[in-house]
């Protein structure tokens, strides 16, 4: 039989605080993955919308498309923030999806604002969208790359083919050197990064 006081044990027990971590606390071990739970696919649609429609004003209230909708072959990959080993918090993410066969794009590539300066999270992304793409059957890796990432992806080994406006703002067709690229056949598992990881 419930009684009062094992009512209140168990109020008292859901309020407790159960992690002593600091409030400065800052994760030390990271997983860049291909999303592969519910969870991850929401935290890395919401993560676009803030960066996109929010901080950007690219995009009026959302950013997904007929790629999102209708691509068989979209796939959302997450950098992600890890406690005892477990993934916790999408913190970047980005999609690829093969337009026609044999050629691949990447889009929607995004940090959190508070992770930009970490350095790898934006640069892992992209190299296993680009190495899992490969391991697919990928001939041919593009993105339009806005301009302020054309430095990025030329020191990670991407020529500029052309430069257009989109959505208002200067992007740069760009395209992988896939030999820079080899195909990762494990992108559930993805790479594992630690706070100051050159990977």
């Amino acid at each position: 039989m419930h009684t009062l006081t094992q009512t209140l044990m168990e109020q008292q027990l859901a309020q407790a605080s159960w992690c002593d971590l600091s409030s400065t606390y800052r994760p030390q071990a990271f997983r860049v993955q291909w999303a592969s739970v519910p969870w991850m696919n929401r935290q890395a649609h919401a993560l676009r919308r803030q960066v996109f429609c929010v901080e950007q004003g690219l995009f009026d209230g959302d950013d997904q498309d007929d790629i999102d909708r209708d691509a068989p072959s979209v796939r959302s990959l997450v950098a992600l923030s890890c406690l005892a080993g477990e993934p916790d918090e999408v913190l970047g993410t980005v999609r690829i999806h093969e337009a026609l066969p044999g050629t691949w794009w990447g889009s929607r590539l995004a940090v959190r604002r508070d992770w930009r300066q970490h350095g790898k999270l934006g640069s892992s992304l992209i190299r296993l969208a680009v190495c899992s793409a490969h391991a697919q059957g990928c001939s041919e890796f593009l993105a339009h790359v806005q301009a302020q990432n054309v430095p990025l992806f030329k020191r990670m080994h991407w020529q500029v083919l052309d430069e257009m406006v989109l959505h208002g703002r200067v992007h740069a067709l760009m395209r992988a050197d896939l030999e820079h690229y080899p195909p990762c056949r494990t992108p559930y598992a993805g790479f594992v990064l630690t706070q100051g990881s050159t990977a």
